[in-house]
């Protein structure tokens, strides 16, 4: 009897043990920010950038947007924007004081041009007056939806790219009159 209690609280502590030898440890999924979206997040600089994309009303012309947070203690100003073959307009620099939120879509964006259509994922670089960089790889989506009128593109209000979307029926993949 004396071997057997010894042996029954060992097995006790080793099975409740478990559940926090089993468990998912450190650095977990669900304690990391996570912004559901179709834009890129860059958190890695003083300034976070937020949800860019790249609004296009049709191929190669867009309005690069995106939420600029600032989380330092001095002001900080977009000064540029880059993307290989890629034209990007002046723009004066976006100021973002300590503390605050800058919406570039309520600004106007920036307008870019270059061999990219709706669905592609461009490499930009976006430049600050202190040097700093945030390097992003930033979708192209449709100005349909929710993106509807932030292309301000010349020519964007004559929409080429259809907005309307229509799901094929299930079995139906082919065209009509095909295998007859």
């Amino acid at each position: 009897m004396q071997l057997r209690r010894p042996l029954a609280l060992t097995t006790g502590a080793l099975v409740l043990s478990l559940g926090g030898l089993t468990s998912c440890g450190f650095d977990l999924a669900t304690d990391r920010p996570y912004t559901p979206g179709q834009g890129t997040n860059a958190r890695d600089g003083q300034v976070d950038v937020l949800s860019a994309v790249v609004v296009a009303a049709q191929p190669n012309e867009g309005t690069f947007i995106a939420t600029l947070v600032n989380g330092a203690e001095d002001d900080v100003a977009l000064s540029g924007l880059s993307g290989a073959d890629l034209e990007v307009d002046e723009f004066d620099p976006v100021e973002v004081t300590p503390g605050e939120a800058v919406n570039l879509a309520d600004e106007g964006g920036v307008l870019v041009s270059g061999d990219f259509d709706a669905g592609l994922v461009l490499p930009l670089t976006l430049t600050f007056a202190d040097g700093s960089t945030a390097d992003l790889n930033v979708p192209v989506v449709t100005a349909c939806d929710h993106y509807e009128g932030l292309d301000l593109t010349e020519g964007s209000e004559f929409i080429p790219y259809d907005c309307e979307f229509e799901p094929e029926a299930p079995g139906h993949g082919g065209t009509e009159g095909e295998g007859e």
